[in-house]
């Protein structure tokens, strides 16, 4: 599946905000919750580099029901075939550079190292590890999907091949 439009991008976040999917045994994740928690954090320490905070927002469409199936690629391992169906899904709308970091994340994920070690990626891996643990309040300060609407906008406008800017 590739997402064409800002518009197609936030649909698929809403609709899958309210989604569970199986995350580790025992655990259920909101892939929504935790893109939004890992893209305040990349907010925060990187406030300059959008295209990281979007990579950040965009993990979640990997995880989402209806973001693409069927094998491939982006069959294996959960984290892995999450990552790559990401970075598919957003490369001709968010550009080369976040397609790069999130199949970075799919290889990292996967166990693989990442040469050369990436600094944007490796700073992409910790946000996701560490918003996967959500401290008190968390939620609030993560915001709403809403709130990247106009950064989504911006990366998308700088690096849409297909000019499909909403």
């Amino acid at each position: 599946m590739e997402l064409r439009s800002v518009e197609e991008l936030m649909d698929l976040l809403h609709a899958g905000r309210d989604a569970r999917v199986p995350g580790r045994p025992g655990h259920r994740t909101d892939p929504c919750a935790h893109a939004l928690r890992t893209a305040a954090l990349l907010r925060r320490s990187r406030p300059a580099d959008k295209e990281l905070q979007i990579a950040g927002l965009a993990l979640a469409v990997g995880g989402l029901p209806g973001a693409g199936e069927g094998g491939g690629e982006g069959a294996g391992t959960d984290s892995r075939a999450g990552a790559l169906r990401a970075a598919e899904a957003v490369r001709g709308l968010l550009g080369e550079r976040v397609f790069r970091l999130l199949r970075q994340q799919a290889y990292a994920a996967d166990g693989r190292p990442v040469r050369p070690v990436d600094e944007d990626a490796l700073a992409l891996r910790l946000a996701a590890e560490e918003a996967r643990t959500p401290g008190p309040g968390d939620g609030a300060a993560a915001g709403v999907l809403e709130d990247w609407r106009t950064v989504l906008d911006l990366v998308a406008a700088r690096n849409s091949r297909l000019g499909a800017v909403d």
